[in-house]
């Protein structure tokens, strides 16, 4: 299974030095990006400007080494189909809040302000298609809840 930083399960350490020494090597990779917005059961919608991590380096890389990220900004993973997904903080700087995504886009749970630099194992509550990363403290001042909606083009919505 994938992570932000590599493959879990016995292979993460490997996957995570591997991709940070070629990240090192080769520079950082670039990510695309488009517009999200997250529609609450209230119908309160919110739109972030979110960068696309599709590749096996974007994936890897994620938002390691960013310093700083706009408060209307995040980065949405894209893993291609439903599956589990852990991730980590590791060479991450910033304090992030990481929406677990279904393929229709529902949250179907979160994890609040994930510690920078941590290597604590964070698991979606199920199979997910993607996860959408914002800054840290977005869930709690926007009230996202699960059952929310992210609308993108990924999840066949615009």
């Amino acid at each position: 299974m994938w992570s932000r930083r590599g493959f879990l399960a016995g292979l993460a350490g490997i996957a995570a030095t591997a991709g940070l020494g070629a990240a090192r090597a080769q520079g950082l990779v670039s990510f695309p990006s488009s517009r999200a917005e997250i529609v609450t059961a209230a119908g309160k919608r919110h739109r972030f400007t979110v960068e696309l991590a599709t590749t096996p380096d974007q994936l890897t890389q994620g938002l390691m080494f960013r310093r700083t990220m706009a408060a209307d900004a995040g980065m949405l993973f894209d893993f291609g189909m439903d599956r589990p997904v852990s991730m980590w903080m590791r060479n991450t700087l910033i304090p992030l809040d990481m929406l677990f995504l279904t393929a229709d886009g529902r949250i179907s749970g979160y994890h609040e302000r994930a510690v920078p630099g941590s290597q604590d194992i964070i698991s979606a509550p199920g199979l997910v298609r993607a996860v959408l990363e914002l800054n840290g403290g977005t869930v709690s001042r926007l009230g996202l809840a699960v059952g929310d909606r992210v609308v993108h083009p990924m999840f066949g919505t615009k």
